[in-house]
């Protein structure tokens, strides 16, 4: 089978010839430029200059022979930045971060000092504001031409001399993100809690600007494949939802369905939907919703166990992620023997009948060694075979 093949099949609940394999095909299943430097270094692959391709989460671009080497069946096509707009990065008054401002005006910082990433800092529907304060408030360009130059070449490069899988990403992140990054999230739930009309302008506002966005690449990419398409939306913490499943059903699902139901109508592609955390009460509602496809399985979070949601979902979600708990086996503290241990009980739970593509949970991040990620493939290679 060829990479594609073996995705495809994977994500039809088929049995391909071997578990496929993600590093880097989406911007949740990649890694942190930091572990990405000495992965290559472990490999014995030349020095190269380490593109960033998130700034947010200072993701790596996995390089052709990084894939090549390890067998990664899947790539990702994402849209560009509008042309016109460019990041600014500037120092902080305290000189301690470096700070920027993105498009939709949110305010980001990463200590100069031991930083890996990028946290928000200010938001810009802060403070007390009114339904006509959303309705001004000025979005990004959905449609700018920019955003789509090359798109169609990269894709069938990826589909014809790669013969890998393809996936398309977002505009942006989900529309329940970017509500609690643009109010901020002590507002965001008081919002969600005593003043739901503002908080539903803000949703059908960025539920709007998504599906400009869709219409206009399916648009774009006429006569080409997607396979996947990638959409996210983080609902849960560690041990539970950060919103009821009551309130998700009633508020966002049927938003969600709108998306989903559009962009199903528009291709075959597969919608890959990531949220971290205890998402398990509201799996039934996002495969009602058009989910086709559940990232990142974080196995370690409550209710969440990787066995049980095979028996229960397996049938009707493919699980894209899971195969290894970085949480607690995982990085510089755990050994390549744990890291082993926790692959085989990940494959043995997620890979039967198919319906599972192997990645982490979440990205690689920074303090995850080589040979703990070298651990993690070797074990996949011997264990993920059918």
């Amino acid at each position: 089978m060829n990479p594609r093949e073996r995705i495809l099949t994977a994500i039809n609940h088929k049995e391909p010839d071997r578990v496929p394999f993600d590093m880097g095909g989406t911007v949740v299943t990649g890694i942190q430029a930091t572990s990405y430097r000495k992965l290559r270094d472990y490999l014995g692959l030349p020095k190269k200059e380490i593109k960033i391709i998130d700034i947010l989460q200072q993701l790596a671009q996995v390089d052709d022979d990084v894939m090549d080497s390890l067998g990664v069946d899947v790539r990702n096509v994402s849209p560009r930045s509008t042309a016109s707009f460019n990041i600014e990065i500037k120092d902080s008054e305290d000189g301690r971060y470096n700070t920027f401002v993105d498009e939709y005006g949110i305010g980001w910082r990463m200590p100069k000092e031991g930083g890996l990433y990028y946290d928000m800092y200010t938001h810009p529907l802060s403070g007390d504001i009114t339904e006509d304060d959303v309705e001004h408030f000025q979005l990004p360009d959905p449609l700018d031409p920019s955003r789509f130059d090359g798109l169609r070449d990269a894709s069938m490069k990826v589909l014809e001399d790669e013969k890998r899988a393809l996936i398309i990403g977002n505009i942006s992140a989900g529309i329940f993100e970017l509500y609690t990054w643009t109010r901020g999230y002590m507002k965001g739930y008081a919002d969600w809690a005593g003043n739901q009309n503002l908080a539903k302008k803000m949703l059908h506002k960025y539920t709007d600007l998504q599906l400009a966005y869709w219409e206009r690449m399916f648009e774009v990419m006429e006569g080409i494949p997607i396979d996947v398409v990638q959409m996210a939306d983080d609902l849960a913490g560690q041990n539970r939802m950060l919103i009821s499943p009551k309130s998700y059903k009633e508020i966002l699902k049927p938003l969600h369905k709108k998306m989903f139901d559009y962009i199903h109508s528009k291709s075959d592609a597969k919608i890959f939907f990531h949220s971290c955390g205890a998402v398990r009460p509201i799996i039934p509602d996002l495969i009602d919703a058009g989910v086709d496809i559940l990232n990142p399985v974080q196995v370690s979070a409550g209710d969440m166990n990787s066995a049980e949601l095979k028996r229960e979902f397996g049938k009707e979600i493919v699980f894209w992620g899971g195969g290894v708990d970085t949480q607690n086996s995982f990085d510089e503290l755990h050994t390549p023997d744990e890291v082993r241990a926790d692959v085989r009980q990940r494959l043995e739970d997620l890979m039967p009948g198919g319906g599972f593509v192997f990645n982490t949970v979440h990205n690689i991040q920074g303090n995850v060694p080589p040979e703990n990620i070298m651990a993690m493939w070797e074990t996949l290679q011997e264990y993920g075979k059918y």
